[in-house]
């Protein structure tokens, strides 16, 4: 076996969001001979020490790295973050690293399930996957994802869910119709690991035969329909985009508009004149009142009638800040009520939810069939082999 690269080594900390001293500690690699775990780490990632074999099955563990990695001749290259993403000052470095991760995760599960899809031979390609190109127009391309997904306005409003999700269960369920898999995710496996919503709303891995769109769960329940929609129409012009907080691209704000187009029509704000002018309090309350109608999140309604010129930029700014921190007081005090409160839904039935019926159920019959085993299943899935079989257990 060859040497360990000690650049590989420190790169697949830092990018993995670790300072050396939190590293050392998940690593188990504590104080020794006088010398400080962290400095010992310090040692392994200057090429004064060889890494033993367990070493690095932990690194690959703590750092999300495949084992070859650390084999290779050269660090790999991290992955396009694709259009949209923009990385701003504010936000830690940890943050970012922790979109690569998670970018990393999903590329490698939707390449076995492509590789399972060409195997078994159903590797049907999508037809609508890159085929619209932006400078036909945002109605031309919301009038595209609606006939395909025979998305129906009124069926996502009332929704066939419960909860504020309801209209967001009906659309999942059409974009899955379709060959897309959704999924939800809003951490690398623990809520030390929660993704900023403010770097990372969702993103699309645009693929002819296994497209897959994640969204944030971090974010609120009413805005992930949005994103969704959004991250269709990457998938509709063959791009893969990380979506953050406010549009900072062409192309980012021609997606917004896309999905603002499609749950939200023009014709139904044109009669909003009178929020011209009109105080914040004022654009608050009737924002709040259409986005409760209409099964959206304010911070879309606002958006919309931004762009329409109904509301100008400053107010735009103002009431959207405002809904967000009051998302966030509500926030908290959920999870304060939740530590208080342990009982909830089961873990089995947070991860379905989570994963989507299409990954759960092509799962499902391929260990069936035989063409999958436990252990590649779970890596599909995200889980540990042994929680593979209830998992799919009672999925359709």
């Amino acid at each position: 076996m060859p040497k360990v690269n000690p650049l590989i080594l420190r790169r697949a900390r830092e990018t993995a969001g670790l300072t050396i001293e939190d590293a050392a500690d998940k690593l188990g690699i504590g104080d020794a001979r006088g010398i400080a775990g962290s400095n010992r780490l310090a040692m392994l990632e200057d090429g004064q020490v060889e890494p033993t074999r367990p070493q690095l099955i932990k690194m690959s563990t703590q750092y999300r790295r495949p084992l070859l990695t650390f084999y290779l001749a050269e660090p790999p290259a991290t992955a396009a973050r694709g259009e949209d993403f923009r990385t701003l000052p504010e936000y830690a470095q940890r943050d970012a690293a922790l979109v690569d991760t998670l970018l990393r995760e999903v590329r490698a599960r939707q390449e076995m399930v492509r590789s399972l899809l060409e195997s078994e031979e159903e590797a049907e390609p999508l037809d609508f996957v890159a085929s619209y190109d932006y400078r036909h127009g945002a109605e031309g391309l919301a009038a595209a994802i609606r006939e395909r997904l025979g998305f129906n306005l009124q069926s996502f409003r009332s929704g066939s869910g419960r909860g504020t999700s309801r209209g967001f269960a009906y659309l999942r369920d059409r974009a899955e119709g379709t060959g897309i898999f959704v999924l939800l995710i809003g951490n690398l496996g623990s809520h030390h690991s929660a993704l900023n919503v403010e770097l990372f709303r969702g993103f699309a891995l645009s693929d002819k035969v296994a497209p897959f769109v994640v969204i944030n769960d971090q974010d609120s329940e009413q805005a992930w329909s949005f994103t969704l929609l959004h991250e269709l129409a990457h998938i509709w012009l063959g791009q893969t985009g990380v979506s953050g907080g406010r549009p900072t691209s062409a192309i980012e704000t021609f997606c917004n508009d896309v999905a603002g187009r499609i749950l939200l029509p023009s014709a139904e704000i044109a009669g909003e004149v009178a929020l011209r002018g009109a105080s914040q309090d004022v654009v608050m309350a009737r924002v709040s009142e259409i986005a409760e109608l209409r099964q959206v999140s304010r911070s879309m309604v606002a958006y919309k009638l931004y762009r329409e010129g109904i509301i100008d930029h400053a107010v735009w700014s103002s009431v959207t800040a405002v809904f967000r921190q009051q998302w966030l007081n509500n926030k908290a005090a959920q999870r304060a009520r939740a530590r208080e409160n342990e009982s909830g839904p089961s873990y089995y039935l947070v991860r379905r939810h989570r994963l989507g019926n299409r990954l759960l159920s092509l799962s499902k019959r391929m260990l069936a069939d035989g063409a999958l085993s436990p252990s590649k299943a779970a890596a599909i899935l995200g889980v540990k082999p042994n929680n593979v079989f209830s998992l799919t257990d009672g999925v359709i």
